[in-house]
């Protein structure tokens, strides 16, 4: 007999940002297919095979930039982000049942970086160079997400997918999937996330790991 199969999609943005803060360092491929290896052995899917796994991100961004205060210049496609991304998506790309679905980067100059925006709010002072950082966007990776769960669960070509996020927007998505009979897990890698995102879950699997 056929076992129902299941389909693991990653916030790519998410989780490297969670990884970076828990391993002190960019993650790598082997990084990330080991958390892909820990939910496919989690209990709730014993009978389930897996279909695929999509990695949802965006390139890094490449621009070169001039800083509006001192006229430094940053070729962002130099820096240790861009190298450790793009070799990150190369590996990736080519590992067993990845599929990578990117979405688009868009680089709008400068803005206060969050260390110095705190800073300046507790002791307001001149701007300074150091201050700016890059103000890079990505666009079109949750849609990206939503968009693969509806087809997923239209064409009933899986019967779960485990959704590794802490973005409160793919909510609708979420929805939409379970009332079409999809079963919806989420993996927050223990961050904390708004409430609705597992009010519309099935199950949690931090808390289901808490929880035995």
């Amino acid at each position: 007999m056929l076992r129902p199969r299941f389909a693991i999609m990653l916030d790519g943005g998410f989780v490297t940002k969670v990884l970076s803060a828990r391993l002190q360092r960019y993650p790598k491929a082997e990084d990330i297919i080991a958390e892909c290896d820990r939910v496919s052995h989690h209990p709730t899917l014993a009978e389930y095979e897996l279909l695929r796994i999509y990695y949802y991100d965006a390139p890094p961004a490449g621009a070169k930039l001039t800083n509006p205060i001192d006229g430094s210049r940053i070729n962002l496609k130099e820096t240790d982000r861009y190298k450790e991304a793009t070799e990150l998506h190369t590996h990736l790309a080519t590992a067993p049942n990845f599929a990578l679905r990117m979405g688009d980067t868009m680089v709008r100059g400068w803005q206060i970086g969050e260390k110095s925006f705190k800073k300046m709010s507790r002791r307001p002072r001149a701007l300074a160079a150091g201050d700016l950082i890059p103000n890079i966007k990505q666009k079109g990776v949750d849609l990206r997400i939503g968009l693969d769960m509806a087809r997923l669960a239209l064409r009933e070509s899986v019967r779960a997918v485990v959704v590794m996020t802490g973005d409160s927007d793919l909510i609708p998505a979420f929805k939409f999937a379970r009332r079409e009979g999809m079963r919806v897990y989420l993996d927050h890698l223990g961050r904390n996330v708004r409430p609705g995102l597992r009010i519309h879950a099935d199950i949690v699997f931090e808390d289901a790991v808490e929880h035995g």
